[in-house]
């Protein structure tokens, strides 16, 4: 971990992937897919496309990738258009979970040329037999070109003895754990596939006479695209030619079938308000999150000339903010919505002056105070989450330079206190501001320095999130039940980060 990771108050998003076939733009519309799922991953992307080169009668993959955002790396169009030619393609957003963030050679898409011909691969999410199957591998002779648990995938493929590449890569999928959506490209399909407990979001669309898969549906509506549905947990979907002719892609299952547990805190945070996942609205999940949080912990004038401001810490606390706000005043509470942070969009590296705190001054280059709608006023903060505590604190004293009367902090969801090991960048539990303070929510109050605090229960963040189709919810970050095993060299990397 580094230390700017160790300074940032947010969990990082793991990846964002996406895939297209059938398309004779195939690149481009993949750059703009990845351009939409930005949010899930901001160090490094990449595009591998599927060309078939009449001259050599065969196939051919190009790739390119690069470190820094999607705009940047593809700036040049020759890159889309000339570089990355095919009907096919897969890209990948990159926030490093498992494999140092500096290593090139960690840049996905993954490509590998064997037997059955070429395997590009694209991974969200961790897995959790990652070192066990790693070391297994390299006694056995593998030679790794990377540190992300990703590449332990091709490689199983590429060993297995089945008679075909779907058979080669079921039987890779059935033999690792944890947390994976995929979209992997052979010569002739795209595939996309799911954990059997459905941890990360992966949906399928359609574009035309193409089928596009992305892990939000938010980079289906900036191509036109047309959602269709989830790729099911456990599901190994086949989009190939006769697919296309169809319009019914093959679909395989791996032969592990326990109860999904969705990534709650997808809603809680990671995916856009404008997406789908899991077969819902984040946005409706978001208000409704917002809406118990006022239930459960409102904050009231105490009389007439007693004015309460809620303000949300944007992007991601804002819609979760308007349930707070509407659900207030339904219940009589006379709050008023107010923009009382504004939010810089365009922070780059922060140079420190010698006599300033340097976290202190991150966040002042990230966020700034309206003055006036804070000065004198009872202020509700609302956000997602607190995770080291040490944002949290600096937007307090930050706010509190703006002479507000009270500052009341609300969380739309449970204490962190344990590290996830299913693709969240989460911290060691001793960095963690509720192991810190033993879980006291007073103790945290004080460490805020706000006047009052709370979080959404337990019960109230289970009642926010969809229950179709028998939906159940990872909670491992808040509760410690890890649905999968822990290999204990993870475990082992979780304590030492």
């Amino acid at each position: 971990m580094t230390e700017r990771d160790r300074n940032e108050g947010k969990p990082r998003c793991h990846c964002g992937i996406f895939g297209v076939f059938n398309h004779p733009e195939a690149s481009v519309v993949t750059y703009y897919g990845l351009h939409a799922l930005q949010h899930r991953g901001q160090e490094a992307s990449g595009i591998v496309t599927s060309e078939f080169v009449a001259a050599k009668g065969k196939w051919h993959f190009n790739s390119y990738k690069g470190i820094g955002l999607v705009a940047d790396i593809f700036k040049d169009e020759k890159i889309l258009k000339e570089q990355l030619r095919g009907t096919a393609a897969i890209g990948h957003n990159r926030y490093s979970t498992t494999g140092a963030s500096e290593n090139e050679f960690n840049i996905q898409p993954f490509v590998v040329n064997y037997k059955a011909g070429n395997l590009a691969l694209g991974h969200n999410g961790n897995l959790t037999n990652f070192h066990t199957l790693r070391e297994k591998l390299e006694s056995e002779g593998t030679i790794f070109h990377s540190s992300s648990d990703s590449e332990i995938i091709l490689h199983l493929a590429a060993r297995s003895q089945r008679e075909n590449q779907i058979q080669q890569i079921k039987e890779a999928l059935e033999t690792v754990d944890g947390a994976y959506s995929l979209v992997i490209l052979t010569d002739t399909s795209l595939i996309a596939a799911r954990d059997p407990y459905g941890f990360r979001p992966l949906a399928l669309g359609r574009l035309g006479d193409a089928y596009v898969v992305a892990s939000e549906t938010c980079a289906f509506d900036i191509i036109g695209a047309q959602y269709i549905g989830d790729v099911e947990p456990g599901e190994i979907l086949v989009i190939d030619r006769e697919g296309i002719e169809t319009g019914t892609p093959k679909s395989y299952h791996v032969t592990k079938t326990p109860r999904p547990n969705y990534c709650i805190f997808e809603y809680i945070y990671f995916s856009r308000p404008d997406s789908k996942i899991f077969g819902e609205n984040v946005d409706k999940v978001r208000r409704k999150l917002g809406k118990l949080l006022a239930q459960q912990a409102p904050v009231k004038p105490e009389n007439e000339d007693d004015r309460v401001v809620v303000i949300s810490v944007p992007d991601s606390s804002n819609t979760a903010t308007l349930g707070f706000v509407t659900e207030s005043n339904k219940m009589g509470e006379d709050v008023r919505l107010e923009i009382g942070l504004i939010r810089s969009h365009y922070v780059g590296r922060t140079f420190m002056m010698p006599h300033q705190d340097g976290r202190e001054f991150k966040v002042k280059t990230k966020f700034n105070t309206v003055k006036g709608v804070i000065k004198g006023r009872k202020v509700v903060i609302v956000d997602d989450s607190i995770v080291r505590g040490t944002t949290s604190k600096q937007l307090v004293r930050l706010i509190r330079e703006a002479e507000p009367k009270e500052i009341h902090f609300r969380v739309t969801c449970p204490p962190i206190k344990y590290p996830c090991h299913y693709g969240m960048d989460f911290p060691s539990r001793e960095e963690l501001i509720a192991n810190r303070c033993d879980s006291d929510v007073e103790k945290i109050r004080q460490e805020l320095r706000v006047d009052t605090l709370a979080y959404l229960s337990m019960d109230n963040l289970l009642e926010a999130a969809p229950k179709e189709n028998g939906a159940h919810y990872c909670t491992a970050c808040f509760s410690g039940d890890y649905p999968v095993p822990i290999d204990r060299q993870m475990t082992k990397d979780a304590h030492d980060n």
